[in-house]
C-alpha cells in the first residue's frame, strides 16, 4: 500500500507534524539500521536500548532497565520499561495504553556492514529496517508529535521494548506481563502487513513433547523380548498428524523424531515433538487433549507414551474488545485518506503476551513493510508520515474513554 496523495488526504491536524518529521525520522532510521542488534548480541541490543532510553527520557519518560536471566543459555539485553502519566485520570475517563516493540533481529553480527542502510527511492533496505526498527521509530516519533502538541488525554503511557522477541521472547515475556497489568489497552508496533492491514489477530503456539518408552532386545537372537518404541513413535506421528482439519484453524506438526541408536536392538527409546498452533486457546486445548488422548493408546504391546508441554504462547484473539478498538482505528484512518483492513496471521510476537491477558490489543501499527527476516527486507517510506500521524491519533484518541 503506497501513501494517500494530498489530495486524497482529510484534514487530520497531526498529519502536517508527522510529515515535518520524516527527514529526521529516515536519519534516525539509518543510524538504527547501523546496530547490529541480534537476539544473542547483548551489546548491539543494549545500544538499541541506550537509544531508546534516551529519547524516551526527553519526552518526560520514567525509564526503568530490567536486566533479565539468560535465554536457552545465551545473555540478552535489557528490557525497556517507559511510563509517564497523562492529564486525565481513570476515574474521569482516562485510559492506560500499552506500546510494545522490540530492540532485535535476527541478524547476526556484521550484517549491517555487509548490508548498509540505503534508500532507494521510497524504499528503505538494511536489517531490521521493517521488522522492528522502523516501528519502534513510529512509536517514539508519534509520542514525540503527542508531546509537541500538548496533547495528554490519557491516563497512562506505558512503553515497553523487547530484547528477544525473535526468539520467543523467554527471557522478557514475564517483564512484558507484569507492565501490561492494569492496561486497557496495548498497542504493537509491528510494521504493517505489505498490503497495509493491521494485524487483528495471531495465532498461538504450543509446543509438546512425546516420550515413548518400550523394551531393548537382541534384535538378531530375541527380538520377541523387545518392545519396539520406534514402532509406537512411528504410528503416533501417523495419529497426530491426522489431527490436521478437525478444528478450524489449529495446525498439528510433528516436527521432530528421534528414536534408537543402534540398529541392531529393539528400539527401547523414541522422542517426538509436536507443535501446535490455533487461533483460540480452547483450539490448544482440544488439541492437547487429542495428543495425551493418542499417547495413551500405544501402538505397541509393552510400550507407554507421556505427553509434556514445554512452551505455551496464548493467541491473540479476535475478539469483541479488539474489533471495537478496531473500529476506532478505522475511523481515524479514514480522517487521513486510508482505508484500513484487518489480518490474521499464523506467526507470533509480544502481542501474544499481552492479549493473553486479557487485553485489547491492535498489531502492525508501524509503517508498510515487508520480506522481514531476509536480505530483501524492505520499508516504504512514503508510507511513513500518514502511518506515524495514524498511530499518534489513535493513541490520544484511545486514551480518552469520552473520545471513542
Amino acid at each position: 500500500m503506497t501513501a494517500p496523495s494530498r489530495e486524497q488526504l482529510h484534514t487530520n491536524p497531526l498529519l502536517p507534524y508527522a510529515e515535518a518529521r520524516l527527514e529526521g525520522y529516515l536519519a534516525d532510521l539509518a543510524d538504527l539500521v547501523a546496530i547490529d542488534s541480534g537476539s544473542y548480541s547483548p551489546a548491539g541490543v543494549n545500544h538499541m536500548a541506550d537509544w531508546t532510553q534516551n529519547r524516551l527520557l526527553r519526552l518526560g519518560f520514567d525509564v526503568e532497565r530490567v536486566a533479565p536471566e539468560p535465554a536457552h543459555g545465551h545473555a540478552v539485553g535489557d528490557v525497556i520499561v517507559a511510563r509517564k502519566q497523562g492529564d486525565l485520570p481513570v476515574e474521569q475517563g482516562g485510559r492506560r495504553l500499552l506500546l510494545a516493540a522490540h530492540l532485535d533481529t535476527v541478524f547476526d553480527d556484521g550484517t549491517a556492514a555487509a548490508r548498509p542502510f540505503r534508500l532507494q527511492g521510497h524504499t528503505a533496505h538494511g536489517p531490521g529496517v521493517s521488522d522492528d526498527k522502523a516501528g519502534l521509530l513510529a512509536g517514539i516519533t508519534a509520542l514525540e508529535i503527542l508531546e509537541e502538541t500538548g496533547t495528554r488525554r490519557y491516563a497512562e503511557l506505558v512503553f515497553v521494548a523487547t530484547p528477544d522477541e525473535e526468539i520467543g521472547s523467554p527471557a522478557s515475556r514475564p517483564v512484558t506481563e507484569a507492565a501490561a497489568q492494569g492496561a486497557h489497552y496495548a498497542l504493537a508496533l509491528e510494521c504493517a502487513r505489505e498490503n497495509g492491514d493491521l494485524v487483528i489477530a495471531r495465532k498461538g503456539v504450543a509446543d509438546f513433547r512425546v516420550s515413548v518408552t518400550g523394551r531393548a532386545a537382541h534384535a538378531g537372537i530375541e527380538p520377541e523380548r523387545g518392545a519396539n518404541a520406534a514402532l509406537t513413535a512411528a504410528h503416533l506421528v501417523v495419529a497426530l498428524q491426522a489431527l490436521n482439519g478437525l478444528w478450524d484453524d489449529v495446525t498439528v506438526n510433528v516436527g521432530v523424531v528421534r528414536a534408537g541408536s543402534r540398529t541392531n536392538i529393539v528400539c527401547p527409546q523414541a522422542e517426538l515433538r509436536v507443535e501446535v498452533r490455533s487461533a483460540t486457546a480452547a483450539g490448544l486445548a482440544a488439541a492437547h487433549r487429542a495428543i495425551k488422548s493418542a499417547a495413551a493408546q500405544p501402538a505397541v504391546t509393552g510400550t507407554t507414551a507421556t505427553v509434556e508441554q514445554l512452551d505455551y504462547c496464548p493467541p491473540m484473539e479476535d475478539t469483541p474488545a479488539s474489533r471495537r478498538m478496531f473500529d476506532q482505528a478505522r475511523r481515524i484512518a479514514a480522517s487521513l485518506g486510508v482505508s484500513l483492513s484487518g489480518a490474521a496471521t499464523g506467526g507470533v510476537g509480544d502481542a501474544n503476551f499481552i492479549a493473553g491477558l486479557g487485553v485489547p490489543t491492535l498489531d502492525g501499527l508501524g509503517p508498510v513493510g515487508g520480506a522481514d527476516h531476509s536480505p530483501d527486507e524492505w520499508l516504504d517510506t512514503s508510507t511513513v508520515p500518514v502511518r506515524v500521524a495514524f498511530l499518534a491519533a489513535l493513541i490520544a484518541d484511545l486514551g480518552d474513554s469520552r473520545a471513542g
